[in-house]
């Protein structure tokens, strides 16, 4: 927490960065590098078009080196202020300054954005008579946390949730009241279905403030992966229209999370910003200091764009890495959050031209930071131009989305050769990608479904991606989908095909859930919530992506699976401390044997798409026996004798119809007969217990 000086400077001090309160005043400081004039601008309300008052800074005065600063003394909470900055216009030298613009502070921890924002007025806004967004100056010592402090579980007893704040509760069927639906109050109200689902950790899509304007036009960012800010809160999901009750309202979401044990991490994007292309609108960093904040082309009008969206922050820039340890410490220090999952985290490995190096330091920086310690990390391993570093991302803390796995899957599970040796592979932890570098077992975040792609659902009900509402005549998303619609494309009545699609999702998630790694389930796959057979929703704000909450009855036998699952995936030995060991001593532990539909005899042939497995707790005291099928047709697997006086016990059976496809190990039902039958595109796990 930034702590304000007794005694300040007539002219501002250079530390804290941003605004902040001071005695009888507040306390701003900006970084601008190559500007040569800086006014602070402070305004009555968010709609308004003019400042009610302009600061002009001296640069003899209010600037110290790269820093320019001034206190403004009679200013309080609430405060709504930006800047405007002059310097040279020579994009072909990297510097796009534009004394018209008005400029965010970098490091405010509100953004409020006007009703009348228009994204493309841009520099033009006073002209065309529309607000601009503006900062507000924010005291962050006033909310009273009631003891509440990050959870600090392990990854051994994590299970994700990725889902969307908003979207989790936007749709009318949630029987929220209109005004908490797509807040972040309406998280709370749905607290006890996180709840009883079982899952440990929330991974939020994007809740930085971003631009939902940044879309093709007609259409909505409702992703959020299009930052303007890395230290506000998004101000559309407060239920207030009080700019400043964002905050408080963020930390009432962590606050009640945390208070039945879920732990919150955040999807953070410091890889790009809203400010897009080259013909894209200033608002922040381009008319701050362009030249530091982006990674530029050799011809310094272009922005490199290893990020797919337009521009590439200059993230091991030092004033830029700064700014993203500053971010980070904010978000864990004063919002309490509980980890980070950064998108396209490869380009944080890319040095200032934009090339790949060994040890980034913003990636080092983040890994030992003390502030930052017992948080979680997560990356996604890969960015858009290329850059594929799964297995082998910087760092000694960083967890890792695993798309192998999320591929692997699919392909066996849909019946495609030559694949079972790499589904093997990736149930037991993923070897051959991580355990040369002697990691947890958890260090493979394992998925099959996440808001980038097909839901669950979907994935077993489409042969295409169907994009065609997103305006792109259906050429955007992802062409390779390793899914399978079992004979129809889209939805169906026929009660054979359904069946065997929700099967199908079952051994989705079992084996997700039951592999070694950390799982991460997709918000609402858990009760086959649909996109239509769209793979990128993400300028969809509708019912197309919300949460169908009728799903919840619909499909309530398939919730119960889910639940039933987490609880077998959190009550293994893996799970408890005295069990912690590395990838490579829990496999050179593990009493694994490895079957075909005959004992001993594993069938690893390129045709071959049926396995089976025993294997025994670390502890000794239970052994299980896992089937797996992906043939069209059923098999029957011979089962390995039980102790004397023991039988073999049905756990899991994804053929069978609920309450029988999975039991409490308690109530698990005796298995008779030294067969068991496994159905086509079966999963199936048996157990005995000393």
């Amino acid at each position: 927490m930034q702590v304000a000086k007794k005694h300040i400077h007539e002219y501002g001090e250079t530390f804290p960065l941003g605004s902040t309160i001071v005695p009888g005043g507040v306390n701003f400081s900006l970084f601008c590098k190559n500007g040569t004039a800086v006014e602070l601008l402070l305004f009555d309300n968010v709609e308004a078009i003019e400042p009610n008052k302009t600061i002009k800074l001296d640069p003899k005065k209010n600037r110290t080196d790269q820093y320019w600063h001034v206190y403004v003394p009679g200013l309080t909470s609430g405060q709504l202020y930006a800047y405007r900055i002059d310097g040279p216009h020579e994009p072909a030298n990297g510097h796009r300054y534009d004394a018209t613009s008005i400029l965010l502070d970098p490091y405010a921890n509100v953004v409020a954005v006007p009703e009348k924002y228009n994204r493309r007025a841009n520099a033009d806004e006073r002209k065309l008579g529309t607000p601009a967004m503006k900062s507000a100056v924010a005291d962050l010592s006033v909310y009273d946390w009631e003891n509440d402090k990050p959870i600090e579980r392990s990854f051994a007893e994590t299970v994700i949730y990725e889902m969307h704040t908003a979207g989790f509760t936007l749709n009318p069927n949630s029987t929220i009241e209109a005004a908490k639906r797509g807040t972040y109050g309406g998280v709370i109200e749905k607290i006890p279905y996180l709840k009883e689902l079982g899952v440990t950790a929330v991974e939020l899509l994007p809740v930085f403030q971003f631009d939902a304007q940044d879309s093709p036009e007609g259409m909505i960012n409702y992703w959020g992966y299009s930052p303007v800010s890395f230290f506000a809160p998004h101000q559309a999901y407060s239920s207030s229209k009080d700019h400043m009750q964002v905050l408080n309202d963020f930390r009432d979401m962590v606050k009640a999370l945390h208070k039945v044990g879920i732990e919150v991490i955040l999807d953070v994007v410091f890889n790009h910003t809203a400010e897009g292309s080259h013909d894209g609108p200033s608002f922040c960093y381009r008319g701050i200091d362009n030249s530091v904040y982006y990674i530029l082309e050799n011809d310094k009008q272009y922005y490199s764009n290893f990020s797919g969206t337009g521009n590439t922050l200059n993230a091991n820039q030092p004033i830029v890495r700064r700014m993203i340890i500053d971010s980070l410490r904010f978000w864990v220090s004063e919002m309490h959050v509980d980890g980070f999952r950064f998108d396209l985290a490869s380009i944080l490995s890319r040095d200032e031209k934009g090339s790949a190096i060994e040890n980034p330091p913003v990636l080092w920086d983040i890994d030992s930071d003390p502030e930052l310690a017992g948080t979680k990390l997560i990356a996604e391993a890969w960015d858009a131009a290329g850059l594929y570093q799964v297995g082998s991302f910087a760092g000694d803390r960083w967890k890792e989305w695993n798309g192998v796995f999320r591929d692997d899957l699919r392909k066996f599970m849909r019946g495609d050769e030559n694949t079972l040796s790499q589904l093997v592979t990736r149930l037991i932890g993923s070897p051959d990608i991580y355990s040369y570098r002697n990691r947890d077992p958890e260090q493979s975040v394992n998925f099959v479904t996440c808001h980038d792609g097909f839901t669950l659902n979907d994935l077993v009900s489409y042969n295409q991606k169907h994009n065609e509402a997103n305006g792109e005549n259906n050429q955007d998303g992802c062409n390779d989908n390793c899914s399978y619609n079992f004979g129809i494309e889209g939805p169906t009545n026929d009660p054979a095909i359904e069946t065997i699609r929700n099967r199908q999702v079952k051994n989705f998630l079992a084996l997700t859930l039951l592999s070694v790694g950390t799982p991460m389930i997709l918000m609402g796959d858990e009760v086959r919530r649909t996109q239509n057979g769209n793979n990128n929703a993400y300028c969809q704000n509708n019912e197309l992506s919300w949460f169908d909450w009728s799903l919840v009855d619909k499909h309530a036998g398939l919730l119960r699976f889910t639940k039933n699952l987490i609880v077998i995936r959190l009550e293994r030995d893996m799970s408890k401390p005295e069990y912690s060991m590395t990838l490579n001593q829990l496999l050179g532990k593990a009493v694994i044997s490895w079957h075909g539909i005959k004992l001993n005899a594993a069938d690893w042939l390129p045709n071959s798409h049926s396995v089976a497995f025993t294997v025994e707790s670390l502890s000794g005291n239970l052994t299980m026996h896992f089937m797996l099928n992906a043939h069209k047709e059923a098999l029957e697997f011979e089962l390995p004798e039980p102790p004397p006086g023991v039988q073999w016990k049905r756990w899991v059976d994804t053929a069978l119809a609920s309450p029988d496809d999975i039991s409490h190990r308690k109530e698990a039902k005796s298995v008779a007969g030294k067969e068991y039958k496994v159905e086509a595109f079966g999963f199936a796990l048996l157990f005995w217990e000393k």
